[in-house]
């Protein structure tokens, strides 16, 4: 690894966590102290000189989520319970005033050193619980409370959604993408389907106020990576037709596509993959409902008493 690379992606193995925990403090200043989880990870890869090959990299049991997207997910949850970095309800990540004076390997590999001490400990007190219902009277259970499982638990479900939504019809895809744009505020919105429209799939109105723009898009179920070469294939079919485009995937997007979609002089076409179609799913309410749990704790002492 070059001398300035903190970190390496690689198919195999565990990139160097500490690392990416100082990238991202790094990245966090580079940005004013505060940034979205996309423009800290576009950072991040930016300083690093990130080759593109490395920033391929998926996860081995999931093609559609990019190891180092994944990878800079835990080092930010290792940050936040390590008192460096903190994150709004909003999805805003801030570097705290404790995570400003880091600057080197020790306090960060300090924290990893901690938090895996905190989640054996946690293990350890699960076992126990465990072992102490299977001997209390009556073999009464209760529950244990869940270890904090980072973007490990965001990862399961929208992994399952991804699945589900991948194995969608095309057309179907399609209409889902249509009901997504009405929720979200569009008007007027069309499904053209197959008409040889040079990979346009639909259009629609955006209101902002009291101007108005029409919006065509693209959609397509991928597991890999949108390159730059079907933004501009795309572009080309809006010439003279349209203010903004859209592009959604299951998949995500290469740097060079994000390049291309925000080109200067050119029609801005606004990017949608697979973590935000999720996460846009989730917050419509579409397909994906999000339940309140009651937790019942049963004490099995109360009754050897009665």
């Amino acid at each position: 690894m070059p001398s300035d690379r903190r970190f390496v992606i690689e198919p195999q193995g565990l990139p160097d966590l500490p690392g990416m925990m100082l990238a991202t403090l790094a990245a966090l200043r580079h940005l004013g102290g505060s940034g979205s989880i996309q423009e800290i990870d576009e950072t991040v890869i930016e300083m690093e000189g990130l080759p593109e090959a490395e920033q391929s990299i998926s996860m081995p049991n999931n093609e559609q989520r990019l190891k180092v997207n994944y990878y800079l997910s835990w080092a930010r949850t290792y940050l936040r319970r390590g008192g460096a970095v903190e994150n709004s309800a909003r999805g805003v990540w801030a570097i705290t005033e404790a995570g400003s004076a880091i600057h080197d390997r020790a306090p960060v590999a300090a924290i990893v050193e901690t938090v895996q001490a905190e989640e054996r400990e946690k293990a350890r007190r699960k076992r126990k619980a465990k072992e102490a219902v299977a001997q209390a009277p009556g073999g009464v259970d209760v529950v244990i409370e869940a270890a904090d499982a980072g973007p490990a638990g965001e990862e399961d479900w929208k992994t399952a959604l991804l699945s589900v939504v991948g194995a969608m019809p095309p057309d179907a895809f399609e209409r889902l993408s249509q009901r997504l744009l009405r929720e979200a505020g569009f008007t007027r919105v069309e499904v053209r389907g197959k008409t040889g429209d040079g990979g346009i799939d639909g259009l629609g109105v955006l209101r902002v106020n009291l101007v108005s723009f029409q919006v065509y898009f693209q959609c397509k179920r991928w597991k890999g990576g949108v390159g730059a070469k079907e933004i501009r294939d795309f572009r080309g079919a809006l010439q003279g037709r349209a203010d903004k485009g859209l592009f959604i995937t299951t998949g995500h997007y290469t740097p060079a596509a994000t390049d291309e979609a925000t080109r200067d002089g050119a029609i801005a076409i606004d990017l949608i993959d697979g973590d935000r179609l999720c996460d846009l799913l989730k917050e419509n309410g579409l397909g994906v409902a999000t339940e309140m749990v009651e937790r019942v704790r049963i004490d099995g002492r109360w009754f050897d008493g009665v």
